[in-house]
C-alpha cells in the first residue's frame, strides 16, 4: 500500500531550501574554477563542498521523513484493512489515499476519489458535513457527527492520523422499525424522472392517506429544492415540511420530508445553545446566570459549574445593572445595547450586551447576547484621550504664557527692590526667597510648555555618553545612599540632535521616578545602545519609522506599574504618589520633550518586578559638526550716549511697568504703548526719535512682528527686541526674518533685559555711523 502519486510527489521549487543549497554549491564550484588565485579557488571549493554537504543532509532528512511517513501509512492501513466499518485514509483536501475492504465494497471507494463525492451518494450536504467534522478533528484530534437518513443512520468519524492525513470511519446503522427506542422515521418517497412515485414508506403513506402515483398529489407547490419548506398532505390533514432531496441514481431521487416543528427530545433541549460561536447567557430577571454557553464561558473566564450573578462578572459604565435587568424583564429597552466592563483580573475587556426576553416553563427569563467590544472601546478611548490631550496642551500653553507674564513682573520688581537693598538689610533675605520661588515657578511653567510642546528648544548635536557621564555625580546625589546607580554605555554611539538642558531634565526625571519606586533601596540601571530598524516598528499605538536610533533605557527593580495604569502614566497631573509628593507633570514633561525632539518613549512594567523606560532618539546623520565658536558672553555695555529712546509695547501692565522702570534705571528714555496700534500712532510723529523697539510678540490686534514691519517702512534702521512667554509660530515664521532683531524669553531679569536692549541700541548706533552720508 502506497500513497497516491499526488501525495508523494515533491516539486522542485527554486525557492525551496534544497534548491538554494544546490544552486549555491554549483555556483561556488564554478567560481572556484574561474578564480584567478589559488587561495580564492580553495575558498570557493570549500564553500561549495559545505553547501553540497548541507544539500545532501537536507535530502537525507527529507528521504528519511518520507520513509517513516510511508511506513506509518502502511501500518495504519494494515490495521484498518479488515475493520468491519468502512475506513478511508484521506488528505486534508479530502482526496482518498486508501480505502479498506469494507469501504471499497459498501461505498465503492477507491484511491483518488473525493470524500465528499463518496459521502454525497447518501447525504445531501456532504461538503458541509465533511468540512465540519474535519475542522473539529484538526482542533480536537477526533470528531464525529451522526446523520439521519430516510431508513438508516450514518455516523461519520474522523481521527487525526498525521499532520496532513485523516482516518475516516463511515458507519451505517439500519433502522429497526418505528417501535425502536429513539428511532425517528420521516416521510420518505422515491420518485422517477417524471415525478412518478416509485416507493413510499409507512410515514409517507400515513401523511398522504394512502398510496399516491405522482408527487404532485402530495406536494402540489413544485418545483422542489433541498432546504425549501412546502405544505404537504391532503386537504383534511396538511403540515409544513422541509424537503431534502438525495440522488439515488438511475434518474431516481429520494425525497425526505422533515417537519418544521419537531418535538425536542429531553436530551436535545437547547441543542445548539452550547455550540453556537456567539457568547450567550440565560439569566433570571434578578441577574443570576442560569446557563452560559462555551463561547460565553471563555469570554467571561468562568466554569460551567459556577453559580454567579451578572454583577459578579461585569460592572456597569454608568447605569446600574439591576435597574437595567428589571427594565428588560418588563419589556423596556430590549433593543438598546449596553456596554459593560468585565471584572477579569488578567486584562481589561469590554462587552456589548443585548437582552431578549423569553418565557420558559411559565417563567420570564432573559437571553443576553455578548459581543467583545474591547477594540471599539479602545478606539473610542484613544479618540477621547487625543481630544483631551489636545485641549490640555492648548490650556497648558495658554496658562504658561500668562504665568510667564506674571512671573516676569514678580521677579522684575523683586530685582528692582534688590537694587535698593544690600545683604545687611533685614528685607534682603525675604527678597531672595521671593526671587528663588519665582525661579522655581518658572521651572514649573517650563514643564507645562514642554508638555504642550511649545517650549523653545536650542537643538544641537550632542554625544549622549558625555551628557550621562557629566550627570553621574548629580544623579548619585539625587538617588541617595540606599539606591545604587549603574551606567552601562555603548562605547560607540552616533550623535543626536536635542536640547542639552532639556535632555538632562528627561534623564533626571526618569531616575527620580525610579528611585521613588524603590523605597527599600535597589539598583537603577541606565543603558545606552544603538539600534537600526530595517522596517517600521509598531509598538502599541506608536509607529517608529525605519532608521538608526540611539537607545536609552532606565531600569529599576521597584514596585512596578499595574497594567491598567500603564496607558495613563504620561497623562498630565496623573500620579500614583501621595498628595504633596508629586505634581503629576514629571512623565508628561518627559513625554513632551522627547516628542518635541523627534524621539519616542515606551514603558514596560510588571507589578513587583520593576519598570523599564526606553527612549529612542533619531541618530544624527549629518557630517560631524565643526567645533562651534563659543559666543561671547553678553556683558552689560555702558551707555555711550545720553537720551537713548526705547519704544516699549506690552499689553500686560505689570510687565510694562517693570520693563519701563528697569530701562529708565539704566538711563534710557522709555515711551510706553499698550498695543501695536498705539505704537504706530506715536510713530506718526516724524520728530520723535526712537533708538530701539521693545515689543511683546503676542498681543491683541496686531502682533509684534506685524507692527514692527509696518513701522520699519519709515524707520528701517531701528533695531528691535522681541519678548514672549513662548516662541509662537507667528514669531518663527515672521519675526525671525526681520533684520536687526533679538529675542528674550519671559520671565527675564532686569540685567538680562537691559543688556539685550543696550546691545541692540549700540548695534543700531554702529550701523548708523557706518552708513554713508547721502
Amino acid at each position: 500500500m502506497t500513497y497516491s502519486e499526488r501525495s508523494t510527489a515533491v516539486p522542485f521549487r527554486l525557492g525551496s531550501a534544497k534548491s538554494l543549497l544546490a544552486i549555491f554549491a554549483i555556483l561556488c564550484a564554478a567560481l572556484g574554477f574561474v578564480a584567478p588565485h589559488a587561495t580564492l579557488q580553495a575558498g570557493f571549493w570549500a564553500a561549495g563542498l559545505a553547501f553540497s554537504c548541507a544539500f545532501l543532509g537536507n535530502v537525507s532528512v527529507s528521504w528519511w521523513r518520507k520513509r517513516q511517513k510511508k511506513r506509518t501509512f502502511r501500518q495504519l492501513s494494515m490495521l484498518v484493512e479488515h475493520d468491519v466499518a468502512a475506513c478511508v485514509m484521506a488528505d486534508l483536501d479530502g482526496r482518498v489515499l486508501r480505502a479498506n475492504r469494507t469501504a471499497s465494497k459498501r461505498f465503492k471507494a477507491s484511491s483518488g476519489q473525493m470524500l465528499r463525492t463518496l459521502i454525497g451518494a447518501h447525504v445531501a450536504d456532504a461538503t458541509g458535513l465533511v468540512h465540519r467534522v474535519q475542522t473539529a478533528a484538526l482542533a480536537e484530534g477526533i470528531a464525529s457527527e451522526n446523520v439521519v437518513l430516510p431508513d438508516k443512520h450514518m455516523r461519520l468519524c474522523a481521527h487525526l492520523a498525521g499532520p496532513d492525513m485523516l482516518l475516516w470511519r463511515l458507519e451505517l446503522f439500519e433502522d429497526r422499525g418505528a417501535n425502536s427506542k429513539g428511532a425517528v422515521t420521516y416521510p420518505t418517497l422515491t420518485i422517477g424522472r417524471a415525478g412518478t412515485v416509485l416507493w413510499m414508506n409507512d410515514a409517507a403513506r400515513a401523511l398522504a392517506g394512502g398510496r399516491v402515483r405522482c408527487i404532485d398529489d402530495i406536494l402540489p407547490d413544485a418545483p422542489l429544492s433541498t432546504g425549501s419548506t412546502h405544505r404537504v398532505g391532503t386537504k383534511d390533514h396538511a403540515a409544513d415540511f422541509i424537503v431534502n432531496i438525495h440522488d439515488a441514481g438511475l434518474g431516481r431521487e429520494e425525497v425526505v420530508l422533515v417537519p418544521t416543528q419537531v418535538a425536542p427530545e429531553p436530551k436535545a433541549k437547547d441543542a445548539g445553545f452550547e455550540d453556537l460561536p456567539v457568547p450567550l447567557l440565560k439569566l433570571l430577571p434578578t441577574g443570576q446566570i442560569k446557563r452560559a454557553n462555551r463561547a460565553a464561558r471563555r469570554l467571561l473566564s468562568i466554569d460551567a459549574s459556577d453559580s454567579q450573578s451578572l454583577t459578579d462578572v461585569m460592572e456597569g459604565l454608568g447605569r446600574s445593572i439591576p435597574d437595567w435587568l428589571n427594565d428588560a424583564a418588563t419589556g423596556k429597552g430590549l433593543r438598546r445595547s449596553e456596554f459593560l466592563r468585565l471584572t477579569r483580573s488578567d486584562r481589561e475587556v469590554f462587552v456589548q450586551v443585548t437582552l431578549t426576553r423569553i418565557v420558559e416553563q411559565d417563567q420570564s427569563m432573559l437571553i443576553a447576547v455578548l459581543n467583545d467590544a474591547t477594540e471599539l472601546k479602545s478606539l473610542e478611548a484613544q479618540f477621547v484621550q487625543g481630544q483631551k490631550m489636545q485641549a490640555i496642551g492648548q490650556l497648558a500653553g495658554g496658562v504658561a504664557h500668562d504665568f510667564n507674564n506674571l512671573l516676569t513682573a514678580i521677579s522684575g520688581h523683586c530685582d528692582l527692590l534688590l537694587l535698593r537693598h544690600d545683604q545687611g538689610d533685614p528685607e534682603y533675605g525675604d527678597l531672595i526667597q521671593i526671587h528663588q520661588n519665582a525661579n522655581r515657578a518658572a521651572g514649573l511653567v517650563g514643564q507645562l510648555l514642554a508638555f504642550s510642546r511649545k517650549q523653545t528648544l536650542q537643538s544641537e548635536q550632542l554625544d549622549l555618553r558625555d551628557i550621562l557621564s557629566d550627570l553621574t555625580h548629580l544623579l548619585n546625589r539625587l538617588v541617595g545612599e540606599r539606591v545604587a546607580l549603574e551606567l552601562s554605555q555603548n562605547p560607540v554611539l552616533p550623535p543626536i540632535r536635542a536640547d542639552k538642558r532639556q535632555l538632562e531634565q528627561v534623564i533626571m526625571n526618569l531616575v527620580v521616578n525610579a528611585r521613588d519606586a524603590m523605597p527599600d533601596g535597589g539598583t537603577i540601571l541606565i543603558e545606552t545602545d544603538e539600534q537600526v530598524l530595517e522596517d517600521t516598528l509598531q509598538n502599541g499605538r506608536a509607529k517608529v519609522p525605519a532608521g538608526a536610533y540611539v537607545i536609552v533605557r532606565v531600569t529599576d527593580k521597584g514596585m512596578g506599574i499595574p497594567q491598567d495604569k500603564l496607558e495613563k502614566v504620561f497623562e498630565p497631573f496623573y500620579t500614583t504618589k501621595r498628595t504633596g509628593e508629586g505634581t503629576g507633570l514629571g512623565l508628561s514633561t518627559v513625554y513632551g520633550i522627547v516628542k518635541q525632539t523627534g524621539g519616542f518613549i515606551f514603558v514596560d512594567s510588571l507589578p513587583g518586578k520593576g519598570s523599564t523606560f526606553t527612549l529612542m532618539f533619531p541618530a544624527c546623520e549629518d557630517a560631524p559638526p565643526v567645533e562651534p565658536e563659543v559666543p561671547e558672553k553678553v556683558v552689560e555695555v555702558p551707555m555711550s550716549f545720553d537720551g537713548g529712546v526705547v519704544l516699549l509695547v506690552e499689553d500686560e501692565a505689570p510687565v510694562r511697568a517693570f520693563a519701563s522702570r528697569a530701562l529708565e534705571h539704566r538711563g534710557f528714555k522709555v515711551i510706553e504703548a499698550d498695543c501695536a496700534e498705539r505704537a504706530l500712532d506715536l510713530l506718526k510723529d516724524e520728530t520723535l526719535k526712537v533708538d530701539v523697539f521693545v515689543t511683546d510678540v503676542v498681543m491683541p490686534g496686531l502682533d509684534g512682528p506685524s507692527w514692527v514691519r509696518k513701522a520699519r517702512a519709515d524707520r528701517p534702521e531701528v533695531p528691535v527686541v522681541f519678548m514672549s512667554g513662548y516662541a509662537e509660530d507667528v514669531f518663527k515664521s515672521q519675526g525671525s526674518r526681520l533684520d536687526s532683531s533679538a529675542f528674550i524669553a519671559k520671565p527675564f531679569s532686569l540685567t538680562e533685559l537691559t543688556a539685550v536692549v543696550n546691545q541692540q541700541v549700540m548695534s543700531g548706533a554702529q550701523n548708523l555711523s557706518m552708513k554713508p552720508a547721502e
